[in-house]
């Protein structure tokens, strides 16, 4: 299992290089949040907390963040702070569809040389192992 953590942390660290030099670079937890409210423009933090498990006040500091580097907007005006809509802003949506280009790029690259037979079995092998870990659901 450390090969499999170590594989997936070069996966990122080539996925996220594309912002290295980026003044709106993010950490993996942040692109997971994006992901959630780009899947679910206009819920809450709240919802967000509720849907990945994760603690309220950390998830808070990384929505906060993301709404200063513009990443984030509220979807409409609320009078209540802790229960305002948000959304992408289109920074964030830009990123995001950035982020996801060069995921598949990388992909392309981890898998080439490999026969579509071998890059068959490496996916049933790796739903195999994730199936009996129980996976989580994700942010």
């Amino acid at each position: 299992m450390d090969l499999v953590h170590r594989v997936m942390h070069r996966f990122r660290a080539l996925q996220y290089a594309v912002l290295r030099d980026s003044p709106q670079a993010i950490t993996h937890l942040e692109y997971k949040v994006l992901n959630y409210f780009e899947r679910h423009p206009g819920d809450t933090l709240s919802a967000l907390a509720a849907h990945s498990g994760r603690d309220k006040a950390q998830l808070a500091k990384l929505v906060k963040r993301l709404l200063e580097i513009g990443l984030l907007e509220h979807a409409e005006a609320g009078s209540d702070r802790r229960s305002q809509p948000l959304k992408l802003s289109a920074a964030g949506a830009a990123m995001q569809a950035t982020l996801r280009r060069q995921q598949k790029r990388v992909a392309q690259t981890a898998v080439q040389g490999l026969a579509a037979a071998e890059r068959s079995e490496l996916l049933r092998l790796l739903r195999h192992v994730d199936a009996q870990l129980g996976a989580p659901d994700d942010a």
